[in-house]
C-alpha cells in the first residue's frame, strides 16, 4: 500500500494551511449554505467541485494542482462559510451577492485547474467501476 503523503507540502505558510483545513472540516456546513441559496444556485455545482478538490488535496488523493489554486479555492469557500460578509446574508436578495461574486471570481481564476480536477475525478470513477465489476 502506498504511503499517504503529508497533508501539506513542506515549507508552506501554515496560515493558509489552517484555512484549508478549516474549509475541509466545514464541508457539510459550506455545502448546506451553498445549497440553500438561490442566488448561488448557478455556482453550486462548481462550488461543490471546488470543495471536493480542496478535500482531495487535503487528504493527499489529488496533488496535481498548484498550491496557489488550492489556496484561492479554500479562501473563497472560507468566505462563503464566514457569517461576516461585505453584504450581510440577512439582507433579502442582496445578502448572498458577495458570496456569489467571490465564488465566481475564484472559479474564473482557477478554471483550468478545476477542469483538470474534473477530468481526474472522471478517470477515478472509471477506475472504481472497473475494480468493482
Amino acid at each position: 500500500m502506498p504511503e499517504t503523503p503529508p497533508p501539506f507540502p513542506p515549507g508552506r505558510d501554515t496560515r493558509h494551511d489552517a484555512t484549508i483545513e478549516k474549509v475541509v472540516r466545514s464541508e457539510d456546513e459550506i455545502d448546506k449554505k451553498l445549497a440553500g441559496k438561490k442566488a448561488l444556485h448557478a455556482l453550486l455545482e462548481h462550488g461543490r467541485l471546488m470543495l471536493q478538490m480542496v478535500g482531495d488535496y487535503f487528504s493527499g488523493r489529488y496533488r496535481e494542482v498548484p498550491y496557489w489554486a488550492i489556496g484561492a479555492a479554500a479562501l473563497a469557500l472560507f468566505y462563503v462559510l464566514t457569517p461576516v460578509d461585505m453584504i450581510p446574508d440577512l439582507i433579502p436578495g442582496l445578502g448572498y451577492l458577495d458570496d456569489a461574486t467571490v465564488l465566481a471570481f475564484c472559479l474564473k481564476l482557477i478554471e483550468t485547474e478545476l477542469d483538470k480536477y474534473r477530468e481526474w475525478r472522471k478517470t477515478r470513477e472509471v477506475d472504481v467501476e472497473v475494480t468493482k465489476g
